[in-house]
């Protein structure tokens, strides 16, 4: 029996984008019937032995993709990367959603690491130890895959740690800083 789940997903690598509505029904066999806001599409997904943890060899109306996906240590945040483009994505479940709205207002509390979507360098610190920052405001860049990457800070508050410095190599999911 097909079972359908939505979820709201929003991009978080563009400033005030708006979200985004994803029906996904099971229809068995790693086979997808995905809709995003009114576009509908069949979506087959492969996690090979071979592939490292988090990688998914996807066929999407019959073209082949390639995905990482990393869950971010706390929250819903997600770091995806497609195709070689990395992609950060706020993805939240109806229930959730509901939950948030009676919130007075959504925040994160306590501290917030921010990892690195992908193995690479750390091109340069975009602020120091005991700066305030604003959620969304670049914090770091990491080069990745010959294309720079500026992660941004997941929550607004004070950058209490930095665990990497410029022209440092960095794993997957390696801890880059965390913001107080």
């Amino acid at each position: 029996m097909p079972r359908t789940m939505r979820y709201i997903a929003t991009n978080k690598n563009i400033k005030n984008a708006e979200p985004v509505t994803i029906d996904v029904e099971t229809l068995g066999n790693n086979r997808y019937a995905v809709t995003m806001d009114d576009e509908k599409f069949e979506l087959e997904s492969l996690v090979l032995p071979t592939l490292p943890k988090g990688a998914v060899s996807l066929l999407i109306n019959g073209h082949s993709h390639s995905m990482d996906i990393i869950q971010a240590e706390a929250g819903e945040l997600i770091h995806v990367t497609i195709n070689g483009l990395p992609i950060h994505v706020d993805v939240a479940d109806e229930r959730r959603m509901r939950l948030r709205s009676i919130a007075p207002e959504h925040s994160k509390e306590g501290k917030q690491t921010l990892c690195a979507p992908m193995p690479g360098k750390v091109v340069r610190l975009l602020a120091a130890i005991g700066e305030e920052v604003k959620e969304g405001q670049g914090v770091i860049v990491v080069e990745a895959m010959k294309m720079e990457n500026e992660l941004k800070s997941p929550k607004d508050g004070k950058l209490v740690e930095v665990y990497v410095q410029e022209g440092m190599a960095v794993e997957m999911n390696a801890k880059l800083l965390a913001v107080e």
